[in-house]
């Protein structure tokens, strides 16, 4: 039975190559396995995320691997972790390309994707950002993209909502002191600006800080009609917690980290009313992503942390596999260069999770979908084009 989460390859390539068939493939069983590189936090505050990405990469492998494999090899996924930290990011990289002998990876986490980008570079070995947010990835060199659209896309959207449609005057912004926080409070400050409101207090926290009175009294006395806080799912609901402890009824809005059942779970109902974004289409928008979560609900037996981050890991397999079918084509061995060549020709890739995504130079547009939450649970709220 043809697996429905798949699309025939016919329809994953868009570009020019589309139309040129590859060799019949008898078994992909039989051959030397395709490894595909990822380096993402397996243990540490951020595992809950990063393990969950590799789940989705390896949900994807399968499904390649029994269709055909890529050019009729199965495919292996290989997961380093990084811990979320730069130092480890840059381990884990230098194990992909020094000890594997491989030409592409993909990674997440602002900070760790700044710091893996010069050896990528140097050693002419690309990488692919699966879900940092952080707007310098467009701009770290020839070998890094992102096929995860940036903090500029759905931060600009989000801020001009809230000044526009909601009605919000004044914003107060609070945001972890590092790269997944710094780019992003100023992109919805200066947003929010522009479109006519006041940002009466921009108030940055310390990554490993648990207690945050200080800073929400200081924002409190500010009286801010609205509350973007832009952090990651150890501190975000900690932050929502306290506000509401100190009695700040304020509508808080954040990003995709916050798209996560154990947010609910931890805030109950703290958690009502709060806006989050979405890089990926849900269940109402794409017909795929329903029998997605069952799946994944049967084989992992609960729901998946950060659904919309996971849809964009489990494209990736089918984007790798778009590039390597063009190498195919082409007859052209697998290097950074030639991959790079693959990505930036191809450039249209139509993926059965996540949509059309489109590398245009060393960014991605796409959809905002904002969710928010009701009764408990995360409902549409608007799609932002």
């Amino acid at each position: 039975m043809t697996n429905p989460l798949i699309l025939p390859r016919r329809t994953v390539l868009t570009g020019a190559v589309a139309s040129l068939a590859m060799p019949a493939i008898v078994s992909a069983q039989s051959k030397e396995p395709l490894k595909l590189a990822t380096a993402m936090p397996l243990t540490g505050s951020q595992a809950g995320y990063g393990a969950d990405f590799v789940t989705g990469m390896r949900m994807a492998a399968k499904d390649v691997t029994d269709q055909g494999g890529i050019a009729g090899r199965p495919v292996e996924i290989l997961a380093l972790d990084t811990q979320a930290d730069p130092q480890l990011g840059i381990n884990a990289v230098n194990r992909f390309i020094t000890v594997e002998k491989l030409p592409m990876y993909f990674i997440a986490w602002s900070a760790v994707v700044k710091a893996v980008a010069p050896i990528s570079n140097r050693e002419k070995v690309l990488a692919i950002n699966t879900g940092a947010n952080a707007p310098e990835i467009a701009r770290l060199g020839d070998y890094v993209y992102t096929a995860f659209p940036l903090a500029d896309i759905d931060i600009t959207k989000l801020a001009n909502y809230t000044v526009k449609t909601l009605g919000k005057k004044r914003a107060a912004v609070l945001y972890i002191n590092n790269e997944t926080g710094i780019d992003a409070a100023k992109i919805y400050r200066d947003t929010f600006t522009a479109a006519g409101g006041q940002v009466v207090a921009f108030e940055a926290y310390d990554p490993k800080a648990t207690e945050f009175t200080g800073m929400l009294l200081k924002t409190r006395a500010s009286n801010p009609d609205m509350v973007h806080i832009h952090g990651l799912l150890a501190d975000t609901p900690q932050v929502i917690a306290q506000m509401r402890q100190l009695g700040m009824q304020q509508r808080v809005s954040t990003y995709s980290v916050a798209y996560n059942p154990k947010v609910l779970e931890q805030l109950g109902a703290a958690a009502e009313g709060l806006i989050v974004t979405s890089l990926a289409p849900g269940v109402d928008e794409n017909p795929k992503v329903a029998p997605f979560i069952e799946r994944w609900k049967k084989e992992i037996g609960r729901a998946p942390n950060g659904l919309p981050y996971i849809q964009y890991q489990y494209d990736m397999v089918i984007l790798a596999k778009a590039m390597y079918e063009y190498l195919a084509t082409k007859n052209l061995p697998a290097t950074g260069e030639s991959l790079r060549e693959a990505l930036t020709t191809v450039k249209s890739f139509d993926l059965p999770m996540t949509g059309m995504t489109i590398i245009d130079g060393h960014t991605v547009n796409k959809p905002v979908y904002l969710l928010t939450v009701e009764k408990g649970a995360f409902k549409p709220l608007v799609t932002l084009t």
